[in-house]
């Protein structure tokens, strides 16, 4: 297989398997909202931490050890895709009458195998690219970049294809839509190349379990990196959780009710992703130019503008233009920390444990610190009497800001650089 060939196909994995996450990651408040399950958003974000805490770690651990990664990112998809699209049929045949408990069961059960399938596309991608001759911390940014185009035209087709009179972003299709990419991408990842296992005899209970990932922490350098995944991670789930909620808040006020802002929130978080796609390609450079600590720092600190701009702003001009900026931090603020944080764990573990690695990193952003972030979010609203009184949403805003900017000036005092951690 050519390199371009190979490149080629990964941009179609990486743009599926985000397209997938697009179909309802940030609308799903919205709906939820609007079949009165406003006050369980909380939980249905808080899932895909709590899934994450395990899941990415377990799959891994089968990648590595029992099943070629690519037929494990083939199973996950596909579990992920049956569960997903019977929790859209659900919401369709209760009408009017959608009960948290089945819709949460079907959901968490969708999220419990799509999560790990993040770090599975990684290393499939890792493996595919090393095996062609490339340099994945040059080759896999301009890759990848394609699956934040997935997510966007995902988000774009979510806020403006409507179905019966109703936009999918209002609906309950964003869920049978997310379902049928993932049955899609159930059968392209069996077409990836064979990623390798190692099999043989364990040298002992550690390694026999698959956990050797887990004795990384032992390395001060790493425990550090993973305790400020944790704690950055906490920050994901914050707006994609309640920012689609926080803008259709406005529509409360008459002077913001027919304003873009409103109508087409969905459209508007958009150019988060789309700064993504940028923010991605700067990646190489930035490493090279700043090394991956200050690449982290950049990361951390964007936060801090991402939660404060949607504080400051509002629907109408010039305030609209403050959403806009938070979303062109947002891909700064995600890709600087993930995809580098990702290439960090890929560059400085060995290969026998590399897709381990991976899934405890994704158990420390997306798992725990997810987790944490959505719930202890979820009480600052709920302390802030947000969906009551939409006036204090910048209140929590300011909060979560504030969060930000205590975790990058304690990642700036405890975190050695690696460079500098080489030489010496």
């Amino acid at each position: 297989m050519n390199n371009k060939s190979i490149s080629f196909r990964l941009i179609v994995m990486n743009f599926i398997e985000f397209a997938v996450w697009g179909a309802y990651l940030t609308s799903l408040g919205r709906y939820l909202g609007n079949i009165g399950l406003g006050p369980q958003i909380k939980w249905f974000f808080a899932m895909q931490g709590i899934v994450s805490i395990f899941m990415p770690a377990l799959m891994g651990i089968l990648a590595d050890k029992y099943l070629q990664a690519q037929k494990v990112l083939s199973l996950c998809h596909g579990f992920a895709g049956l569960f997903m699209a019977g929790a859209g049929i659900y919401c369709f045949s209760a009408g009017d009458a959608v009960a948290f408990a089945p819709l949460f069961v079907l959901y968490s059960l969708s999220v419990a195998f799509f999560m790990p399938t993040i770090a599975l596309t990684n290393s499939v991608a890792y493996n595919a690219l090393e095996g062609a001759g490339k340099d994945p911390v040059k080759a896999f940014p301009p890759i990848r970049v394609f699956g934040t185009v997935g997510f966007i035209i995902s988000m774009l087709a979510t806020n403006f294809v409507k179905i019966g009179g109703a936009a999918m972003q209002d609906s309950f299709w964003q869920l049978i839509s997310s379902g049928v990419l993932s049955l899609v991408l159930c059968a392209y990842a069996l077409t990836m190349p064979a990623c390798p296992v190692k099999k043989g005899a364990s040298s002992g209970i550690v390694e026999a379990l698959g956990l050797k990932a887990f004795t990384l922490f032992k390395n001060p350098q790493f425990a550090v990196f993973f305790i400020f995944s944790m704690l950055l991670g906490a920050s994901l789930q914050v707006t994609n959780g309640y920012a689609n909620t926080f803008l259709g808040s406005f529509a409360a006020n008459p002077a913001f009710v027919d304003s873009f802002a409103v109508k087409n929130s969905n459209a508007l978080i958009a150019i988060s992703q789309a700064s993504e796609t940028l923010c991605i390609l700067l990646i190489p450079f930035c490493m090279k130019k700043f090394g991956i600590k200050n690449v982290m720092l950049i990361a951390m600190f964007a936060w801090v503008f991402r939660f404060g701009f949607f504080g400051l702003g509002n629907p109408a001009m010039p305030g609209v233009l403050l959403f806009v900026l938070s979303c062109i931090v947002y891909g700064v603020a995600f890709d600087f920390f993930n995809i580098s944080g990702s290439l960090y764990v890929n560059e400085n573990t060995d290969k026998d444990i590399r897709s381990s690695a991976q899934g405890l990193f994704m158990l420390m952003t997306n798992g725990l610190g997810a987790t944490i972030g959505t719930l202890a979010a979820g009480a600052v609203v709920e302390s802030c009497d947000c969906f009551n009184t939409p006036a204090n949403w910048p209140t929590a805003w300011y909060i979560f800001a504030g969060y930000a900017l205590a975790v990058g000036v304690l990642f700036a005092i405890l975190f050695k650089d690696p460079a500098k951690v080489k030489k010496a």
